[in-house]
């Protein structure tokens, strides 16, 4: 590995080593604050091994919901974070092009996918699915292009065995490790934490060991994001955005040349989509 690469790392919480329960992913719920000690293991996994190959320096994003998972007092003293709500490009907030790799740790299969653990795109209840100039797009996708937009190769993706399959058919020889293999939706197979760790610092050790084996995956411009409600009113609701159309009765489209407002505008789907469905009662 040459001088000075810096590693990027964007940390999810479904695809963590261990979790198989939702409510382990959500603040005040059972076993939340484990599912935190968990999540940060596997991150510092990543950064041991992105520091053992000679890495100068590692940003860590906390990807996932309240964006206030990752415990900063556990977190390895030569990282820093990302912490918080409100950043526009959310999922990859601080990726750019000062970074020569991409990693994606505690990722997860998206929406429909069989055996992916806790499969979703972006939203668990409120979006079916979503789609990038026209094909299906889960989380990996979406970022791994947020990545190649900046010029920056995704080497690294850490969740169950379904999202290392989405990741490979996507982003070819890249390294995954599987902490866990699917049986329902809520229910995997799952490797001890100091297995999984263990292998999670040395694919990422490995990944920046081979660089020069990865190119980024770039979508051409422009780009449409389509998005399937699975409620009219959500749709009705997003499509009031301004340059987001309307696309049927449960489908919006955006299309854009600058994929950074692909990411922002997630955060306000995100937002009105949750407004409206828990206004909405049980007819959501």
């Amino acid at each position: 590995m040459g001088e000075r690469v810096k590693v990027y790392l964007s940390v999810d919480m479904e695809g963590v080593t261990g979790l198989t329960d939702p409510e382990e992913m959500h603040a005040g719920k059972r076993g939340y604050e484990r599912g935190c000690e968990l999540m940060t293991a596997d991150a510092n996994a990543a950064v041991e091994g992105a520091f053992a190959a000679g890495a100068s320096g590692v940003l860590v994003n906390d990807a996932h919901g309240s964006t206030k998972n990752l415990r900063i007092d556990l977190l390895d003293p030569r990282a820093s974070l990302i912490r918080g709500p409100g950043k526009a490009q959310r999922m990859a907030h601080g990726l750019d092009g000062s970074f020569q790799a991409a990693g994606f740790v505690g990722y997860h299969a998206r929406a429909g996918v069989p055996h992916g653990v806790l499969n979703h795109t972006w939203m668990g209840k409120e979006i079916q699915n979503v789609y990038l100039n026209g094909e299906l797009c889960g989380e990996t996708r979406l970022v791994a292009a947020c990545a190649g937009f900046h010029g920056v190769p995704v080497v690294l993706v850490t969740g169950d065995e379904a999202v290392g399959e989405e990741a490979r058919e996507l982003l070819g020889d890249v390294e995954t490790v599987a902490v866990k293999k699917g049986i329902d939706k809520f229910s995997a197979e799952l490797l001890p934490p100091s297995v999984a760790q263990t292998r999670i610092r040395e694919a990422t050790a490995r990944a920046l060991g081979r660089l020069n084996d990865f190119t980024p995956y770039v979508v051409e411009a422009p780009y449409t994001l389509g998005v399937e409600w699975n409620s009219t009113a959500i749709a009705a609701a997003v499509s009031l955005i301004p340059g987001v159309k309307s696309a049927g009765a449960r489908h919006t489209e955006f299309t854009t040349g600058d994929f950074n407002q692909i990411m922002a505008l997630f955060g306000l789907f995100a937002s009105i989509a949750g407004q409206v469905a828990c206004g909405s009662g049980p007819y959501g």
